[in-house]
């Protein structure tokens, strides 16, 4: 079986002018990026003619390579093209830190792939570096403020700057070393981009005007009394709106099979929530009767926080819900045994269908070492918990092997549901949290540190109460031990500090030992990555 760079590179692309007019984009609405890729005016589009269905992708508990949830994403929308359909996907970009870590590309596999693989994964069409640009671009006026006099009395820098890479040595830095001339000097750090506040707020901004309204929203710092100060009190929101521009409007890309996608914006969801941006899925539900988007790692991250800060922030509603398995990840939290790990995958089932209330499929992402009897295994066990588990075979057969979970996906989305979210607004920040640990992860309950205690006070007095919920948790377990697997009972959740994201609209709970940015592995993906003399690049996957 050939790599996917291979696949990717022998496909024949399409037109993107082609793919646009099969989605009904007119040409006046795209900015090219040569022959294949372009961005999308959503203001130069006609209004919808009809509701359409949304899917949501997303996951159980992963192992650290990953179980296929792009590459079933783009493989369902795929199959329903198959089957007639007009469907788009949209999907988050891929970051620079993973695809030189651990975890490689992510533009789908096999022959369920986003292409082009190669510019989608690398600089593609800029959108990361004008999100790192605008981010420091505040972080250099704020630093300036304070150089020429600080009028507005800020003791207390929160804004960080960031860098698309994965690179432990900026976690902590100190800056400004020497004082004048070279700046106030004082411990500072990075972030990963995906990790932004910038990141978040583009993501959810409904336009321009909103974009800029949040990035005037963002808190940059604290004066000696503790008061919040703003991006826009520093008069930064304008300049990196117009740094922001053209990042706003979607990236429009095809599948192997010539789909059409939507590929735009990446906020981690271990960190962040995890989401593309709220204005591709909006534009992909005017332009198709079906439109499959993924959250982020399992559905205690990404899927949780697509319905309890995405779904708050619009009219965005899940017809159906997709969860991909694999027996693989099955048998790692079972310690070797797969009947020993159903209960990670159930559990994830039972959020989806009995929390937030949502019909659900299970999606088998079947490898070639799966024998008949552990897949009848993971079926039975899902039908009795009341989701149909249907065996995908995307990456090796692409839509022809997702047209089974389509039709699965076309009658979930059918059937009547009653939505909920797993706490409501009005709670406190602290009940917010427990609920999120006790309904979600199935924690007996929440400590917070002292610092923790101390940031909550001082969020709700400063009017931030009101705003949902961002925990920033290991994806590698439903507690914040990375090395609790399976499904696990009898522990708490580790609240450490609580922070706002006052323009994306939501409080930052970090727990356990997440961090913000994060580093490379001991083997990373960079070393396998090439290019030759004709400029054809390998290792990418």
């Amino acid at each position: 079986m050939p790599s996917d760079i291979e696949i990717a590179q022998a496909t024949t692309l399409a037109p993107i002018d082609e793919i646009a007019a099969a989605a009904g984009i007119p040409p006046e609405a795209l900015t090219h990026f040569g022959q294949t890729k372009a961005k999308v005016n959503p203001d130069a589009l006609p209004a919808s003619s009809s509701p359409a269905k949304l899917i949501l992708v997303t996951a159980m508990t992963p192992t650290p390579a990953g179980e296929g949830k792009t590459t079933t994403t783009v493989g369902l929308a795929d199959g329903l093209h198959l089957l007639g359909k007009r469907v788009m996907v949209a999907l988050r970009e891929p970051s620079l830190g993973p695809v030189f870590g651990i975890k490689g590309g992510a533009a789908g596999g096999g022959y369920a792939q986003v292409v082009p693989m190669e510019d989608i994964n690398l600089h593609f069409t800029g959108d990361l570096h004008a999100v790192t640009c605008a981010n420091n671009l505040l972080a250099a006026m704020l630093d300036n403020h304070m150089y020429q006099g600080n009028e507005l009395g800020i003791e207390k820098v929160t804004w960080r700057r960031c860098l698309d890479m994965n690179d432990r040595q900026l976690r902590k830095v100190i800056d400004g070393v020497g004082g004048r001339p070279n700046g106030v000097e004082r411990a500072d750090g990075f972030d990963i981009t995906a990790a932004s506040e910038v990141m978040a707020v583009l993501c959810l901004a409904k336009d321009l005007d909103d974009l800029k309204a949040r990035l005037a929203r963002m808190v940059v710092g604290y004066t000696a009394e503790g008061a919040p100060v703003t991006a826009g009190q520093l008069d930064a929101a304008g300049a990196m709106a117009a740094l922001l521009r053209d990042t706003l409007q979607p990236n429009l890309v095809q599948t192997l099979e010539h789909t059409p996608a939507f590929v735009h914006g990446g906020p981690f969801a271990n960190i962040a929530h995890g989401c593309n941006t709220l204005i591709a899925t909006k534009t992909a539900l005017k332009l198709a009767d079906y439109v499959v988007t993924e959250a982020g790692f399992g559905a205690d991250l990404g899927a949780e926080k697509f319905c309890d800060i995405v779904c708050r922030q619009s009219d965005l509603r899940p017809d159906a819900v997709v969860i991909v398995a694999t027996v693989r990840a099955l048998k790692r939290h079972g310690d070797g045994d797969l009947e020993a790990g159903l209960p990670n995958l159930l559990r994830h089932v039972d959020t989806i269908t009995k929390v937030f209330g949502l019909p659900a499929a299970v999606a088998v992402n079947r490898f070639p070492d799966d024998t008949e009897e552990e897949l009848a295994l993971v079926q039975q066990r899902c039908r009795e918990a009341g989701a149909e588990a249907v065996l995908s075979e995307v990456w090796g057969h692409g839509g022809a092997g997702g047209k089974a979970l389509a039709e699965e996906l076309i009658k979930l989305c059918d059937q009547p549901s009653q939505f909920n979210y797993s706490y409501e607004l009005d709670q406190p920040i602290a009940a917010k949290i427990e609920a999120i640990a006790t309904r979600i992860y199935r924690a007996d309950g929440v400590e917070f540190t002292e610092k923790a205690q101390a940031d909550l006070q001082a969020l709700e007095a400063h009017g931030f109460g009101g705003l949902p919920v961002c925990v920033a948790k290991t994806q590698y377990s439903f507690s914040d031990d990375a090395k609790l697997l399976g499904a696990p009972v009898g522990f708490k959740v580790t609240v450490r500090e609580v922070r706002v994201s006052a323009g994306a609209g939501f409080v930052v709970a970090l727990t356990g030992a997440i961090m913000t940015m994060p580093g490379l592995p001991k083997e990373p993906a960079a070393k396998r990555i090439d290019i030759d003399s004709d400029g054809v690049i390998s290792g990418l996957f």
